[in-house]
């Protein structure tokens, strides 16, 4: 989609979308892109029987939907939990067929939702963790891996406060206690960020 708007009285287009979309000849112009690696936010070995924690909301989607299909074509061990949050059901239910397959053939666990405009209260997926606080943190105690991806800003903050609340409400901690906790699972890389 090209990004078009007015600005003091003059038409303008978004740079990056008016080029790939007006500018761009397929075929014959080049556009040099890069690969920036996230090399501590994979999946763990598809042999070992590690459960683990997917949470991206809107664009942070993208590399569950790609660690689904990985532990789908590796046979990876292990339970899978996606969260994931967006808009609309109707409208915002990206890879909805996919997701709901994975289910049905076990490469996914658990699938929870959040649509944020679907009613008139605003549910995020960080009020989906807490509304399953108890299992939640059963997975942490089995040793999961909790990956978030999205929003640095809002969502990643709103998530990591979930998360400590889960801690100090299901596993009995002060608050002091579920920092050490969250710290010890920085440490052991099972809390793994990709946000921006």
């Amino acid at each position: 989609a090209t990004v078009k708007y007015q600005s003091h009285g003059r038409e303008r287009g978004g740079v990056a979308s008016t080029f790939l979309a007006e500018r761009v000849v397929v075929g014959e112009t080049p556009i040099p892109v890069f690969v920036n690696q996230g090399k501590g936010f994979r999946l763990p070995d598809p042999s070992e029987d590690v459960p683990v924690i997917f949470c991206g909301p809107g664009t942070g989607i993208a590399p569950f939907r790609a660690f689904l299909e990985e532990r789908k074509a590796t046979g990876a061990k292990g339970k899978a939990w996606l969260f994931f949050g967006e808009v609309s059901e109707k409208t915002c239910f990206f890879y909805k067929d996919q997701f709901e397959g994975y289910l049905a053939d076990g490469t996914l666990t658990n699938l929870t939702t959040a649509w944020s405009r679907d009613q008139q209260e605003k549910i995020y997926v960080q009020n989906k963790m807490l509304e399953h606080s108890a299992e939640l943190y059963a997975w942490l105690e089995q040793g999961a891996i909790f990956y978030v991806c999205g929003d640095a800003s809002r969502m990643a903050v709103d998530v990591d406060k979930a998360l400590h609340t889960i801690i100090e409400k299901e596993g009995g901690k002060t608050p002091d206690e579920a920092i050490l906790y969250m710290a010890a699972l920085k440490e052991a890389k099972r809390y793994r960020r990709d946000v921006y």
